[in-house]
């Protein structure tokens, strides 16, 4: 069994003059709250290490370095803490003489200085050519974004984020490449927009109230939330910056009509056309118990009555006759993209009915929907002011709500 041998004087001048550091170690040196005091403050150091500055109070920081700005003060107030903590404190933090990294004496010389800012010296170009330097700025933008947490109120939001990656599939929004050249300063962002960044869908959900950045811009506290459940706390101008670097970011663009109604012509385009909405007369079960309610909608580029003709024969219109409850006329429609958003929209209050044909064949009946006349003329409205895209129908509440 090994011997504990101290260590003499000689010994440790001996070992001292070889360049080897002696570290004399105690058994049962620190109580639990003495360990707990200690791990607190190795937690603000490293705060500090990486932030290079002291943790600050107030509510636009994120919780944690509120924590250590607290813990902090309550330390300098402590002398029995401070005694306890002041052969760990390297960086100045128990006096308040701390100064951040960046500052350094006049006097350094051009090669410390770029050590010390983790630059690598280039003998054949130029000492003021820095290259790979990156700002406080950009590195706390870097940091807000990879700082989220999980957003608990995500099924708010889910529909939205659904809906928005199918309109993308589908063509009907649009993501549209970050122009570096339109300049930092020009970019704006809003409530409600949605965003690619980091190879994820984000959705600007709040914006606080407007504050000025240390460079004189306008600035706000954002609430973004992500597809895949998170959210940050982030700065309007951090997330211009972070989209700035990041290659791959896009804005979404509104959910587009197209040609709709506009002047432009395709080749799908009609001269006018007529949205349909119809009442079953059918004695199906379904629709007899909720006859004002189970509606079609459709549009068509010819006559809606002769539509209409063979309708107790068409198991689209459930083998009975129809009754016209509303029209709606419009000029240079692509109807095909009309129609197919009309029962996107309504997608939620969708309802199937099966049905026999004439032939004795089951078939279902597909575009038929359990909403009231009002919701199809406020529906109408939003498509012809060009807004339909702000706003989902909630079949629930009979509503129309915005995202």
């Amino acid at each position: 069994m090994a011997k504990n041998t101290k260590l003499t004087d000689e010994d440790e001048e001996l070992l001292a003059e070889l360049g080897i550091e002696v570290e004399v170690t105690k058994a049962g040196q620190y109580t639990s709250r003495e360990e707990r005091i200690i791990a607190g403050f190795e937690d603000i150091q490293k705060f500090v290490e990486e932030q290079g500055r002291l943790p600050e109070h107030g509510e636009d920081k994120a919780i944690f370095e509120r924590l250590y700005a607290v813990r902090l003060d309550q330390i300098r107030k402590q002398e029995e803490c401070k005694n306890l903590l002041k052969d760990f404190d390297h960086q100045n933090l128990l006096d308040g003489s701390y100064k951040p990294a960046t500052d350094v004496s006049d006097d350094i010389d051009d090669a410390e200085l770029l050590a010390q800012l983790g630059v690598e010296a280039d003998d054949e170009s130029s000492i003021t050519n820095l290259k790979h330097v990156k700002t406080r700025a950009d590195k706390r933008a870097a940091e807000e974004i990879a700082n989220r947490t999980p957003c608990v109120d995500f099924e708010e939001f889910r529909v939205s984020f659904e809906s928005v990656k199918k309109d993308i599939d589908t063509g009907f929004r649009k993501s549209i490449r970050f122009r570096k050249d339109a300049g930092f300063t020009k970019t704006t962002l809003k409530k409600g927009q949605f965003l690619i960044i980091g190879g994820q869908i984000s959705y600007i959900a709040e914006v606080g109230e407007t504050i000025k950045a240390p460079n004189g811009e306008d600035d706000a506290r954002l609430r973004v939330i992500y597809a895949n459940r998170t959210e940050s706390n982030i700065l309007l101008r951090s997330l211009i910056r972070a989209m700035y670097k990041d290659e791959t970011s896009r804005f979404i663009s509104d959910l587009t009509l197209g040609p709709l109604f506009s002047g432009e012509n395709s080749d799908d385009d009609q001269e006018s056309g007529t949205i349909y909405i119809l009442r079953s007369l059918s004695d199906h079960s379904t629709v007899k118990e909720n006859r004002d309610i189970v509606l079609k909608i459709g549009v068509t580029g010819g006559d809606v009555k002769k539509r209409l003709t063979n309708a107790k024969n068409d198991p689209t219109f459930l083998m009975a006759d129809v009754e016209v409850i509303a029209t709606y006329k419009l000029a240079n429609i692509n109807r095909t993209k009309l129609e197919s958003i009309i029962h996107k929209f309504l997608s939620s209050a969708k309802l199937e009915i099966e049905i026999k044909d004439r032939f004795g064949k089951l078939v279902k009946a597909r575009e038929w929907f359990l909403a009231p006349v009002f919701i199809i003329d406020e529906m109408v409205e939003k498509i012809k002011e060009g807004t339909i895209g702000d706003y989902y129908y909630d079949v629930a509440l009979a509503k129309i709500q915005k995202y």
